[in-house]
Order: C-alpha cells, then sequence, then structure tokens
C-alpha cells in the first residue's frame, strides 16, 4: 500500500496529532533541538526511512547542524566532532532503534551525561521516530522527489 503523508494524516489524523503532540512536548522539555533532530535522523538512516532521512536533513540543516555532523553521523563513533551528550544519545538511539543486545559497547552511559527526566524525554524521542519510520516504510510515503520526478511538499513537523 502506498500512501503519501497528507493521506496519512486524514486517514489517521488522531495518530498524526498524537505522534506529533509527542514530539511538541519533547520540544518543550528544555532538550536540545539539535540533540533531538540528530536522533531522528540517525534512527531514520538505521530504519532506511527515505521520507523521514529528507525531512530530518532539511530540518537538521535549517536549526544549523553543521554539514560536517549531517556528513558523519552514520560513523560517529570515529569521529570527535560529537559531544558526550550527542555521543551517548546516539548510543542509546542505536540501541533502542535495533533491539540487539550485541550493541553494549555504549560510549557513555546515559546516566553520566543527562538527568533522568531528559532520558525519559530522549527515550520518548526514539520510540517516537521508530513509529514514524515505521509508518512511513509500512505505507511507502514518497518523498519529496517521487518517482516520477514531481516535486512533494514535505510537512512541516513544527
Amino acid at each position: 500500500m502506498t500512501m503519501t503523508y497528507e493521506e496519512f494524516g486524514v486517514q489517521a489524523a488522531s495518530i498524526r496529532d498524537a505522534l506529533l503532540a509527542i514530539s511538541k512536548t519533547v520540544d518543550s522539555s528544555g532538550l536540545e533541538k539539535t540533540l533531538t533532530e540528530l536522533i531522528k535522523l540517525r534512527a531514520s538512516q538505521l530504519n532506511g526511512c527515505d521520507f523521514c532521512i529528507e525531512l530530518h536533513l532539511s530540518i537538521s540543516r535549517k536549526i544549523g547542524i553543521s554539514e560536517e555532523k549531517i556528513e558523519f553521523l552514520s560513523e560517529w563513533r570515529k569521529t570527535d566532532l560529537f559531544n558526550p551528550r550527542e555521543r551517548a544519545a546516539l548510543a542509546l538511539t542505536e540501541k533502542l532503534t535495533s533491539l540487539n543486545d550485541a550493541i553494549t559497547n555504549v560510549e557513555a552511559s546515559p546516566e553520566t551525561v543527562f538527568t533522568s527526566a531528559e532520558i525519559v524525554y530522549l527515550i520518548a524521542t526514539i520510540g517516537t521516530i521508530n513509529s514514524w519510520n515505521r509508518i512511513a516504510v509500512g505505507l511507502q510515503f514518497p518523498s519529496s522527489r517521487s518517482a516520477n520526478g514531481n516535486h512533494i511538499n514535505m510537512p512541516n513537523p513544527e
């Protein structure tokens, strides 16, 4: 089944609104927007969600995440571009996105750089983007360039 983001919003407005409400709650929690966008982009990479990758690349650039960080996000462990909070959040993102026991070598325990409240919001962010990824992949949301090359307006999540 193929569906656009807009069609999903019409058919499942309450689900869309609930997921957006979680994101807005996290945004008002005090966590850095750059941190939550890195989480969303990394989870989307891991899940192979082209629609979400494109959306969060655009947002990341808009809020000032450097092209260098974006370029090296998938290799974050091999560079010193990411600060301790970003490293801990990315490690947690990978662990919770894959749910793979093999990923146990966490750079820093989240507790060493985040408060317990921040960890709750990080986990909510990771869970929410994973839900969006699965919805977008399952419904085959087209990215901004459809197969025929026509531009599709990406949603504004803010």
